[in-house]
Formats: C-alpha cells, sequence, structure tokens
C-alpha cells in the first residue's frame, strides 16, 4: 500500500526516483486497453490530445505519443457485432496514429467459470504478453511500463453494489483499485456520463454494446436499477462511494500486511501444497487477522481456490474447538491434529518418496525435506556406542539416526573395503549396484518394528506413528527407511530407529542418517 509521501508527494519530491530511473520510466511502453466502448474511446483520445496520472511520479502529464499502443481483444461473443467491435478499434487507431494488436479469443470450454470472469483474465493475459514484448523491445524494465484501463467511478461504484448484494469483505467492498502491479486506471475520478459528454463535444462516436441492457445481469441491474435510485438521494453517489473503496482499499491493504506478517510467525512448515500453522496462535489472534491468515494460508497452497466466509468460519472453529477437519475448494483439506492446522492440496496428501537411497547419498521426500545418508568409520579405539550418541546429539530434534552397517547384511569383508577405497561409495552415490543402499517408502499396512528401547519387542508402526502425534495429514509421507522393498525397517525417518540395527561396542562401520528441510545447512 502507499505511503504518505507516495499518495500525496509529487513527482518533483526530494525522495522521487533517480534520473536514471525516470528516463527507463518515459520511455517504457504505455497499453491501452481498448474495446470501442465509450469509456476506452475516450481513454484513447485522452492519451493522445490530453494529460493523463499513470502513477509514473509525474502527476497528471502528457504521455509521449511513441510510448502509446493500443490492445483490442475479439471475444467473439456477439457475432457481427464483434467484429464490428474489432473494425471500429481499428480506424479510430489508424485516425490517432496509434499502433494496435488486436488478439483474439473462443470460449468453449469455461470449465465452470463465470464467462465475464474468463473474458477477464483473456484479457489481462493478452495484455501481460504485449508489454512483455514491447518492452523487450525498448529495452526497459517491465515495470516501467503501463497497461491503462478505462475504468471509471461508475464501474468502481457498481462493482461495489454488486460485491455488497453477493455479500463480501473488506477485500470486494474496496471495488476496483486504481492500481495493481502496472495495470493503472487513470479515470477513476471520471463517471461514465462525463465521458459521454467529452465525446459528444469532440464529435467522436463509439460502439454501443446491446447486452449492457440486460438487467439479468447483476451489473446491469445495478447499473440501471440501483444506481438512479441512489442517484436521487444523492446525485454524486459514484463519486461517494469511491471515496469509501479508497479508505477500504488502503485499510484492507494494510491489513493483509499485518495478515502476513502474523502468518509468517505462525508458520511451523511449508513446501508444495502444504502449509502448517501453530494451532495455538492462531486461535489467539484477532478474529479480523485470523480470517485473513487462513484466507492467505489457502492461497499459498492453492492459489486458483476460492474461498467463501462459510469456509474460513468453519475453519476458525475447528482452530477453537481444537480438533476437526474442513473440506476447502480444489481440494484442499483444514485438520486440526496435535495442535496444528494443516492445509494440504490432495497432490501433497498423495506424495510419498519411493526408492532407492544409496550411501552416501541423498533423496527428496515428502514435505519440503531431502533424507541423507554418509558413511562413518569407528576410530580404533573408540566406542561405537558412544560415538553413535554423539552423532545423534549433533542435530537434536530426532533427525538424525545412526545405525550398524554390519546389521544391514553386507559382508564385513565388503564394509573394510569401503574403509579403504573411498572410491567404492562414490560408485554407491552414482547408483551402482555393488554399493551399499537403502529402500526408502512410505508406512504401509501391517508394518511392524521393534522400536529402540523396547529390548526387542514388536510393535505395529502405525501405533508408533500415532503416539508421536504425527498428524494424520502428514502420515503417509513419513519415510520409512528398509533394508529392501518390503524388507526389516532400519528407521522411521524422525521418529525411531529399530533395535536390530542400533550399534554395539563391537560395530566397526556406521551408517549415518539425516533428514532435514531443503536449504538447511
Amino acid at each position: 500500500m502507499p505511503t504518505v509521501s507516495q499518495r500525496y508527494g509529487s513527482g518533483h519530491a526530494p525522495h522521487a526516483r533517480a534520473a536514471g530511473e525516470r528516463g527507463q520510466a518515459l520511455a517504457a511502453p504505455v497499453v491501452l486497453m481498448v474495446s470501442g466502448g465509450a469509456d476506452s474511446t475516450a481513454l484513447a483520445l485522452m492519451a493522445c490530445t490530453g494529460e493523463l496520472d499513470i502513477d509514473d511520479g509525474r502527476g497528471c502529464a502528457r504521455i509521449a505519443r511513441e510510448r502509446l499502443h493500443v490492445l483490442h481483444v475479439n471475444h467473439h461473443l456477439r457475432g457481427e457485432a464483434s467484429d464490428g467491435d474489432e473494425a471500429f478499434v481499428r480506424d479510430l487507431c489508424e485516425c490517432l496514429g496509434l499502433p494496435l494488436c488486436v488478439e483474439h479469443a473462443h470460449f468453449a470450454d469455461l470449465d465452470g467459470r463465470n464467462l465475464e470472469a474468463a473474458a477477464r483474465d483473456v484479457r489481462y493475459a493478452a495484455a501481460r504478453r504485449y508489454v512483455r514484448e514491447l518492452s523487450r523491445q525498448s529495452g526497459t524494465p517491465r515495470t516501467a511500463a503501463r497497461i491503462l484501463t478505462a475504468h471509471t467511478a461508475s464501474d468502481r461504484a457498481e462493482t461495489f453494489f454488486m460485491n455488497a448484494i453477493k455479500g463480501s469483505g473488506a477485500a470486494g467492498l474496496s471495488s476496483i483499485p486504481r492500481r495493481r502491479n502496472i495495470i493503472v486506471r487513470p479515470l477513476m475520478d471520471r463517471t461514465h456520463g462525463e465521458l459521454v459528454r467529452y465525446l459528444q463535444v469532440a464529435g467522436q462516436p463509439w460502439r454501443e454494446d446491446e447486452s449492457n441492457r440486460d438487467t439479468s445481469y447483476l451489473r446491469n441491474f445495478v447499473r440501471h436499477r440501483l444506481m438512479p435510485l441512489a442517484a436521487e438521494r444523492n446525485p454524486g453517489v459514484a463519486r461517494s462511494v469511491g471515496a469509501a473503496c479508497d479508505i477500504l482499499g488502503d485499510e484492507d491493504a494494510f491489513m493483509s500486511q499485518l495478515a502476513a506478517t502474523a502468518l509468517r510467525s505462525c508458520t511451523r512448515r511449508e513446501g508444495a501444497g502444504l502449509v502448517v500453522l501453530d494451532a495455538a496462535r492462531l486461535a489467539a489472534a484477532e478474529v479480523a487477522i485470523a480470517r485473513r491468515m487462513v484466507r492467505l494460508a489457502v492461497k499459498r497452497v492453492a492459489p486458483e481456490a476460492r474461498l467463501e466466509m462459510r469456509h474460513v468460519e468453519a475453519v476458525l472453529a475447528c482452530v477453537a474447538a481444537g480438533e476437526g477437519s474442513v473440506a476447502l475448494p480444489e481440494g484442499v483439506d483444514a485438520r486440526i491434529e496435535f495442535g496444528t492446522l494443516s492445509f494440504r492440496t490432495p497432490t501433497e496428501r498423495e506424495r510419498a518418496a519411493t526408492g532407492w537411497l544409496p550411501v552416501p547419498g541423498s533423496m527428496v521426500v515428502a514435505g519440503g525435506r531431502v533424507l541423507e545418508s554418509a558413511f562413518v568409520r569407528v576410530p580404533e579405539g573408540h566406542d561405537a556406542v558412544s560415538l553413535a550418541r554423539g552423532l545423534s546429539a549433533e542435530a537434536g530434534g530426532g533427525t538424525v539416526a545412526v545405525i550398524d552397517a554390519a546389521a544391514l547384511g553386507y559382508a564385513s569383508r565388503d564394509l573394510q573395503r569401503l574403509a579403504e577405497d573411498q572410491r567404492w561409495g562414490a560408485s554407491a552415490a552414482q547408483g551402482g549396484t555393488d554399493g551399499v543402499r537403502l529402500w526408502v517408502d512410505g508406512p504401509a499396512a501391517g508394518d511392524v518394528m521393534c522400536p529402540l528401547g523396547m529390548q526387542g519387542r514388536s510393535k505395529k508402526l502405525s501405533d508408533l506413528i500415532n503416539e508421536a502425534r504425527v498428524p494424520l495429514a502428514e502420515r503417509a509421507g513419513v519415510p520409512v527407511v528398509r533394508s529392501s522393498p518390503g524388507g526389516a525397517i532400519a528407521w522411521v525417518a524422525g521418529v525411531r530407529a529399530d533395535e536390530r540395527f542400533k550399534c554395539t561396542p563391537t560395530s566397526s562401520m556406521l551408517v549415518k542418517l539425516t533428514i532435514r528441510p531443503i536449504g538447511d545447512v
């Protein structure tokens, strides 16, 4: 969100951008999105003949003609009328001397999306592609470019009422922002009626979309039924609502920053398709912040998921109760277990690393972690058990296990050869069949092991994982290290090693296993 200096300062203030940056900004392309309607036609005319504030630090100023480019997207939704819009924009650009790019879109399969939203996504995607190409040609950074749309105060007020009718929060009620990244809306302080009068005075025609009269569409209902009623009480309703939207937008942006900071401090673990939060800290957060934290967390694992208020309230109810789960859009599972709130996508829930782990070597496992193996030779005259305890204590938190290499079934002469020839270990890391290797997969039904410290007594792996308070949503991704596929379990990573593979005073060669987040040293 903007600071006081950015919002109310001028481009000539002492803190304005450096001369080199200003030069790049003044040479960067400006793409006008023109449909042929009154508002976008007025935008094109004003950009060529008047002054506009495109939020580049210069305030309201003229835009160099060589920077201007027009984009028109033909959606082919109205047959000949759509082609007529394209022809009109072509003639307009020829008259104004502006370069034009026309893109065509078809909507055979909406995949459940709203047509208006799908068309909007197509337009903005086309504009971003066009800006990238123009920025490359001009040799200017893309961040200096601008995409200008012709949204007005009237559009903003209509969107405000539409979102209020549908039941939106602060983000929806702040309506259309004046700027989002490189997309700027310089006509936001003008109404549609003012732009129509501007075109009439200039003698410039425009295109009318007959579908805009159909009040079965919510926007048209608001435009033709609700707005005239509101204007009877307040003729300047569009500007009044716009002022409220500015305030709501600024406060929404500030609250979002607070929520993002709170989410970072509350996050215990994060990976592809996974976010795990401290449920107690979330429960202690203010409701207004907690709602946003839930939305931000879901957006991280599933950016396309569209949460409704009922989804957010259901998640927070589980947090308050300290138990429960909620099925969210895009298949995201929100679940409270052992003091954590986890958000998982279907892909993450099904993901489990399977394959051979060479010694020495490493492999990526579920949850953004890596499993590593290394040989450790017991120096002559040293106690193997004490050495193993020391290695295990280095990392703490149950992330290291040290097992007896001989217990894996390899002949002692091979282990001695390894100690004498380090290249043997290198060949194993490269996937050789003659090296020491371990099989890694996930928990399987019927798995049994002899947990270290239980004097050889066996225990179901499912019971052991449950006692370790591993959340249900994460259990399928727990790495299980075995001597071979379907063989004896040597270590349940981060949980417990097996008694049968423990180091003894006679151990001469050890295998150190470590599990850690990717990126940790």
